[in-house]
């Protein structure tokens, strides 16, 4: 088994490892790794945007919403930083080159989502994710500093007596190494590849949180798995695509087997869900329709390009057509418990990004508020890191209990679900279908 020594891990390169990256000292040597190709994250696919607060007058209506789409469960504090760090993140994004949508006057352009009062939601198109993971990891790339490795799985965490010293990893060629650092940071993402029907990445199977549990590190929350209300419904074993509920902030209404509209489309992702499964029950079919056809087409074109190529391709011409829809799995609440710095139980290890529930989202959460958690979050996780003074120690470990990557990979998966299904039996039954 190989050995190599860095100052940082980090585990994923979504938005939350690579601003966590960009917010560490260029003095250290940071490693970078991931599971899959570079760009493969789930931040890559978001669609809708960033909120951020509009000024002053908006913060206790932001705040309000945050906590209503939780249904009250969030950590105020969490909430309270997320908000008051999203102007400076934002701008944060601009000096890195995110482009956002304006209007004809040159303003920033705002958006609404479900569950928001108002319009505060920054968007680049409908792709606002990708603009962002592309435009960090140009700036990442160019860094001397920084070590960048695709299609390296995360194996195992190096602990003793509670504190991380590294992590054994596995390329694409069966290759083993044991990689040591300072500080560790999971930016793993969510658990969505356990799923039948789901809008992540296959390969992203809450990696953290089966070791996690192997390791007796705190979790929090790990059933608050919310399932968005609006996927385009297909027969194809492959990731669902998400129709983005930016959609219905412009005007898109849902309609049942009779043409009707059943629900307020602009309530929170649960309650618009649970309709949505009402109706599907009702009328024994597996999907309701969604019409965009009161929006302007021009509109369409300018903010949502990348949906109306989608679906024409699967058929539908969404100026003219209804879209069938199905909710699907999308997000995890909860996850690897923090405190606002992304420490967790274990000493130098950190969770940042969907890998971390630092309880800002409460039990559901609200649309557009995962870029900005991730980038409020990792930051703080960064400048913490930062302040202590932690040094590389070599622990010796027991190389022969992965001779069989199969067996233990699939004792995870297993202990994962099994720990949904302990804590909320009627979601297991209900979503996993597994």
């Amino acid at each position: 088994m190989k050995q190599e020594e860095y100052d940082i891990i980090i585990v994923g390169t979504g938005v939350a490892g690579l601003y966590t990256a960009l917010s560490l000292s260029e003095d250290y040597r940071i490693l970078m790794i991931t599971k899959d190709s570079l760009e493969r994250s789930d931040s890559y696919l978001a669609q809708g945007g960033v909120s951020t607060l509009l000024g002053p007058d908006d913060y206790d209506v932001y705040f309000e919403d945050t906590m209503k789409a939780g249904r009250y469960e969030n950590n105020p504090v969490s909430v309270d930083t997320m908000i008051k760090a999203s102007k400076d993140v934002v701008e944060d994004l601009i000096h890195y080159g995110v482009e956002f949508d304006q209007s004809t006057d040159g303003k920033m352009e705002y958006t609404r989502e479900g569950g928001h009062s108002t319009y505060r939601i920054l968007h680049h198109k409908d792709i606002t994710g990708k603009e962002i993971v592309t435009k960090l990891m140009q700036v990442v790339s160019k860094k001397s500093n920084i070590t960048m490795i695709d299609h390296m799985k995360m194996i195992d965490f190096i602990e003793k007596d509670n504190r991380c010293f590294g992590i054994v990893a596995k390329d694409n060629k069966n290759e083993y190494y044991k990689y040591f650092g300072k500080g560790i940071f999971l930016a793993t993402g969510g658990l969505g590849g356990l799923f039948k029907n789901s809008t992540n990445f296959s390969h992203i199977t809450g990696d953290s949180f089966s070791l996690a549990i192997r390791h007796n590190i705190e979790m929090e929350n790990i059933n608050y798995i919310q399932i968005h209300p609006t996927v385009l419904y297909s027969t194809k074993q492959e990731r669902k695509f998400l129709i983005s509920e930016s959609v219905r902030g412009e005007g898109a209404v849902l309609l049942n087997e009779d043409n009707q509209r059943f629900v307020d489309e602009l309530l929170p992702r649960d309650i618009v869900t649970e309709a949505i499964r009402k109706e599907m029950e009702k009328y024994h079919k597996e999907y309701v329709y969604l019409s965009m056809m009161d929006i302007d087409q021009e509109e369409i074109m300018n903010h949502f390009p990348n949906i109306y190529e989608r679906c024409l391709a699967e058929g539908y011409d969404v100026t003219k057509d209804k879209i069938p829809v199905t909710p699907a799995q999308h997000y995890l609440m909860g996850g690897i418990k923090t405190n606002i710095y992304g420490e967790t139980s274990m000493e130098g290890l950190y969770a940042v990004g969907e890998t971390a529930c630092n309880g800002v989202h409460g039990a559901n959460r609200l649309a557009s508020n995962s870029l900005l958690e991730s980038l409020v979050f990792a930051r703080n996780a960064a400048n913490r890191f930062s302040e202590k003074n932690s040094t590389i120690e070599i622990i010796p470990i027991n190389e022969d209990r992965y001779t069989n990557l199969h067996d233990w990979e699939e004792e995870n998966r297993k202990m994962l679900l099994e720990e949904i299904k302990r804590r909320d039996t009627d979601f297991y039954d209900k979503w996993c279908n597994v």
